[in-house]
C-alpha cells in the first residue's frame, strides 16, 4: 500500500478559496487512480473527486463540480483538490485515497469501496 499524507485544510470564509495536497509514498503512485472523499459530522464519506492515473481523465461530485479540481503533480507524487467559491455545505474533514489494487486501469471508481488506501484527512472549515 501507500502512504498518504493531506493537508492544506483550514478555516476560510464562503466565497474563498483553498488548495489541498495529498502528498503520497512509493514508486509506483503514478499508476494509481486517485480520489478525494469528505465527511461531515454526523454523515457518511461521500466521493468529491478522482482521477486516472495518467491525468488523462477527471470525475466530480454534481456538488463540487465547476468549483473543484483534481490535478496531479507533475513531478512530485502528489495530488491537489483546487476547491473554489466555497459554500458552508463544504466544511467537511477531506479525505486522499489511492485504489492501488489496479495499476493503470481504466476505471475510475467513486465509491469508498473502490479504494484501499487512506490518509488521515484534513478539516476544511467554510463560514458564512
Amino acid at each position: 500500500q501507500v502512504q498518504l499524507v493531506e493537508s492544506g485544510g483550514r478555516l476560510v470564509q464562503a466565497g474563498g478559496s483553498l488548495r489541498l495536497s495529498c502528498a503520497a509514498s512509493g514508486r509506483t503512485f503514478s499508476s494509481y487512480t486517485m480520489g478525494w472523499f469528505r465527511q461531515a459530522p454526523g454523515k457518511e464519506r461521500e466521493f468529491v473527486a478522482a482521477i486516472s492515473w495518467s491525468g488523462g481523465s477527471t470525475y466530480y461530485a454534481d456538488s463540487v463540480k465547476g468549483r473543484f479540481t483534481i490535478s496531479r503533480g507533475v513531478v512530485k507524487n502528489t495530488v491537489y483538490l483546487q476547491m473554489n467559491s466555497l459554500k458552508p455545505e463544504d466544511t467537511a474533514v477531506y479525505y486522499c485515497a489511492a485504489d492501488t489494487a489496479a495499476r493503470y486501469s481504466v476505471v475510475v471508481v467513486t465509491t469508498t469501496l473502490g479504494y484501499d488506501s487512506w490518509g488521515q484527512g484534513t478539516q476544511v472549515t467554510v463560514s458564512s
